[in-house]
């Protein structure tokens, strides 16, 4: 059990562009700070600046609506060649309502407009798309702070990519996480006894959402700071995926 935790805003990123060294561009951020990379360290990076480094931004100007996204853009009063794009992330459309596209990405992602975004994108027609593959995106940030850190892969550090998503049923929005690398996504309780002898049979908690969004707390939507040091917190060290993080459809009751 973690009994403190630390989380740091790590300031001074700046702008990020297709082809940054993103895991450099962290490790100077924080020997800036005058902290240095510790065993055990987390980080959680935003979605947004994963995807600048890894070129997946469109220009609207550039994007040829489809009859389709042209109806749908004039129902939910929204750009169309955004909603094209919107349909190109989507493996599927969940529910549209009140303006509102709700899709289940190529990842598995259900979220609203397939997770792409127009908010901190420098250009008032760029968009962001989710990296292609989060997982992947966050095993190759730690190997690059492993690299930096003199220690190579024995060095023990965890990476979280996260997005804000809203969720059903409640107001507001929350980080999430979008991929893993160096920790377990999940902990599982099941098979352990609580103080009253009680045995647990369905707490599996999602530890790597729930540092998301505690991250989120130092982050903020609009104070330029989209990389977040986690410290204190014991994790699970292991090959962790955000997708463990998906509910099995077999098990969905809403889907």
């Amino acid at each position: 059990m973690s009994k403190e935790l630390r989380i740091i805003p790590v300031t001074g990123i700046g702008e990020v562009f297709p082809g940054s060294d993103l895991g450099l561009i962290i490790y100077e951020a924080i020997q800036a700070q005058q902290l240095e990379l510790l065993q055990g360290d987390i980080f959680v990076v935003t979605q947004k600046i994963v995807s600048k480094a890894e070129g997946n931004v469109v220009n609207l100007d550039k994007v040829r609506a489809s009859e389709f996204a042209r109806s749908l853009a004039q129902e939910s009063k929204k750009d169309a060649p955004y909603i094209e794009v919107v349909l190109r992330e989507s493996r599927r459309i969940v529910r549209m309502d009140h303006g509102v596209l709700i899709a289940e990405t190529k990842h598995g992602f259900i979220c609203a407009n397939a997770g792409v975004d127009e908010s901190n994108v420098n250009g008032a027609r760029e968009i962001t798309l989710l990296p292609i593959d989060p997982d992947h995106s966050a095993r190759q940030l730690r190997a690059r702070l492993q690299e930096l850190s003199g220690e190579g892969s024995a060095f023990d550090i965890a990476i979280i990519i996260s997005d804000t998503w809203g969720r059903p049923w409640r107001t507001g929005q929350v980080n999430m996480a979008i991929g893993v690398a160096g920790m377990e996504a999940l902990v599982d309780y099941r098979g352990q006894y609580d103080p009253y002898g009680y045995e647990l049979h369905a707490s599996v908690l999602a530890v790597a959402d729930e540092l998301a969004s505690a991250a989120e707390l130092v982050m903020g939507k609009v104070d330029r700071i989209p990389v977040a040091l986690i410290r204190g917190y014991t994790y699970t060290p292991g090959e962790g995926s955000a997708k463990t993080l998906l509910r099995d459809p077999t098990t969905d009751m809403f889907r």
